[in-house]
């Protein structure tokens, strides 16, 4: 008999969404890891949607791209100075912020990443930043400054912070939370960072062990492997989560106790995209970022290093290089024309034919639901 985890295949995001659901029956945590452009922001909004058995009722306290979206910019267009961060506030997920004054705690989460400070106007529903900078032998403070776009994304992931804490500790305002569901809070961070708001992620998610579940989806591979291990002392699983072979469907294989096998699925989606001739432009971009973690793996000073068996090596290294800068979009896929079509195949042939993945393997097994 096999031992070799199965992978289940579900008919539609909201047969995956009850799947986490019944998996939480009985776990704390939930862990995915996928692709950008797989569906995880759609599959936490499917999760949340299934939780509102009422018009008015709720038991999810997401963060995802639409989270984002409850604050927009005001930029002063005329004086060019007062320059605030407007919140949405008619958003149940500002429920009791005015009254639960959450500044230390923001800022608390805040120190651990940035340097900038803020202030929240919650008359107005408008935030402004500051920064304490050296002019000369003195320390100014420079008010209402524009803060760039990775930092607004860790001040917004800091009031989740604080939110999700209120939460823990029983905050009236958010008893209706029965579940976090959370995914990719480091798209614009570094690996360090990325590393600590693993830490205290997991931190605050221990607190509440017990009381609430949680599901994390990233496409970040540090930020997945530093929360699988900080929340392995709880009951929890780890899945891949890829699209499926049928239009519209989804598979989930444990990979609880095998290796980490995410970049070997998307080699098996990049074999599958070759042999179908269905290649799009993003698909460069894959295929260089398994390059670069293979020669960093065997310690080779660029992932050219890892081009073999084709007749111009330097060409083809120069045009993957090229290929995989341009800005493709997953979620507007452009296919790409014939000549470029024969290059990747080359390129990928050429990679695959020197090391040796086991790309059939990972979807053996296969269980289908019959959801």
């Amino acid at each position: 008999m096999s031992n070799k985890p199965k992978v289940y295949t579900y008919k539609s995001m909201k047969n995956l969404a009850q799947r986490l659901r019944s998996d939480l029956k009985d776990l704390d945590f939930v862990l995915l890891y996928a692709y950008n452009g797989t569906g995880k922001t759609r599959l936490s909004m499917a999760f949340s949607d299934y939780g509102k058995k009422k018009k008015d009722e709720r038991d999810t306290l997401y963060f995802n791209a639409y989270t984002e979206d409850l604050f927009h910019w005001d930029n002063d267009l005329d004086g060019d100075t007062e320059r605030v961060l407007k919140i949405n506030s008619e958003s149940k997920f500002f429920a009791g912020f005015k009254e639960l004054v959450l500044e230390e705690k923001i800022f608390s989460y805040l120190e651990r990443y940035s340097d900038f400070d803020f202030k929240i106007d919650y008359e107005n529903w408008t935030v402004s930043f500051s920064r304490r900078i050296q002019l000369g032998e003195k320390e100014v403070v420079v008010e209402n400054i524009k803060i760039s776009r990775g930092e607004e994304n860790i001040f917004i992931w800091c009031i989740y912070l604080a939110i999700c804490e209120l939460t823990i500790d029983r905050a009236e305002a958010y008893s209706w939370v029965k579940y976090f569901y959370i995914d990719d809070p480091i798209s614009s961070l570094d690996d360090n960072n990325a590393i600590a708001v693993a830490s205290d992620l997991a931190k605050l998610l221990r607190k509440g062990k017990g009381r609430l579940k949680a599901v994390i989806s990233s496409h970040h591979g540090l930020f997945f492997n530093v929360m699988c291990n900080e929340l392995k002392v709880s009951s929890h699983k780890e899945y891949f989560l890829h699209r499926g072979n049928v239009s519209g469907s989804y598979t989930l294989r444990a990979t609880n106790d095998t290796p980490f096998f995410h970049h070997v699925a998307i080699l098996s989606e990049l074999q599958q995209a070759s042999e179908s001739g269905k290649l799009y432009t993003h698909h460069f971009n894959m295929l260089r970022s398994i390059m670069e973690k293979t020669a960093t793996f065997f310690g080779f000073d660029d992932f050219s290093d890892c081009i073999h068996g084709v007749d111009d090596e330097v060409l083809y290294a120069r045009a993957l290089n090229l290929l995989s800068h341009g800005k493709y979009s997953a979620y507007e896929p452009k296919e790409m024309v014939p000549d470029t079509k024969k290059l990747f195949c080359d390129i990928l042939k050429s990679f695959l034919d020197r090391y040796k993945f086991s790309l059939p393997e990972l979807l053996t097994n296969e269980t289908k639901e019959s959801k």
